[in-house]
């Protein structure tokens, strides 16, 4: 199928890009086009307008800021999944942009855009959520920073405001004694996760300090397994408390429901993709 007509327009600068969304409210912003050009093919999507932003070169990049990893918008996900740097400062990320389509996609498809898309079943979401991140976006009224357990709002939609782009994603380099898993159940056919769970843990003298759980594919949004975390907190991450941990971790009331997976199905997945994750991350922590 074809797209509805629209507008072209393409932007050098993030401050260009920013005057075009002024003057075209109800555009869109192409980054890598993964997400959104389907939508259009469908006409499930039909923006009068695109603001293509690929070649803001201030949007690009991946840089470390004493304990804070910046990751640019348009960084792309093969970069994300090959960088030397993220490989060293947080692993998580790498890891799970392996996961995502297959290359053709990984080589086009941006980190930010995919944020910004917010499809309930990305994987990056729940890497957010776990990593603890922020996220930057500038737009009318100025610069803010978005906390990820904010961003996600509802199934497509996040915090952004009209008119706002966002720009960086910041992440913590992940330290000593700290673990990381990212572990997905994906759609044979999309690729996109059915569930996926990334956790992430912090262990002193084997005892488990912080627990941090993100759920993608399960819900409308992606969310934090806050009552893992807790259940978790000052206790041996051994496979008996994990799985006492993990039981029943999720109602199916609430999840998606579909042909392939049902509610019931993925409340499981849930439980058994969180249980892999967290001993995954814990050994990785004693290593």
């Amino acid at each position: 199928m074809y797209p509805a007509s629209f507008e072209y327009y393409r932007a050098s600068t993030l401050q260009e890009a920013l005057n075009l969304l002024k003057q075209h409210p109800e555009a869109k912003l192409l980054a890598g086009g993964h997400s959104l050009i389907p939508l259009m093919k469908l006409r499930l999507a039909s923006p009068p307008a695109l603001v293509d932003i690929r070649r803001v070169a201030e949007l690009k990049g991946i840089r470390r800021t004493d304990g804070t990893v910046v990751i640019g918008a348009l960084t792309t996900h093969r970069e994300v999944e090959f960088s030397e740097e993220l490989k060293q400062w947080c692993p998580l990320l790498p890891e799970v942009a392996a996961h995502i389509g297959d290359p053709p996609v990984r080589n086009m498809g941006t980190i930010g855009g995919s944020l910004a898309h917010a499809d309930p079943a990305a994987d990056y979401p729940a890497a957010m959520l776990a990593l603890g991140a922020t996220i930057k976006a500038v737009g009318p009224n100025g610069e803010r920073t978005i906390a990820a357990d904010d961003f996600f709002v509802g199934m497509l939609t996040t915090a952004l405001q009209p008119g706002e782009i966002l720009t960086e994603v910041h992440v913590p380099v992940l330290g000593k004694g700290t673990g990381w898993a990212y572990e997905k159940f994906p759609h044979p056919a999309s690729r996109y996760a059915v569930v996926g769970v990334a956790a992430v843990v912090r262990v002193e003298n084997g005892v488990c300090r912080e627990a941090r759980i993100g759920v993608t594919g399960a819900a409308p949004k992606a969310f934090r397994a806050t009552n893992v975390e807790q259940a978790l907190a000052g206790k041996r991450l051994d496979e008996g408390t994990v799985r006492a941990a993990t039981e029943n971790m999720v109602s199916p009331e609430g999840l998606l429901s579909d042909p392939f997976a049902s509610a019931a199905y993925r409340a499981h997945l849930c439980a058994v993709l969180t249980r892999r994750a967290l001993l995954r991350a814990a050994e990785r922590a004693a290593g």
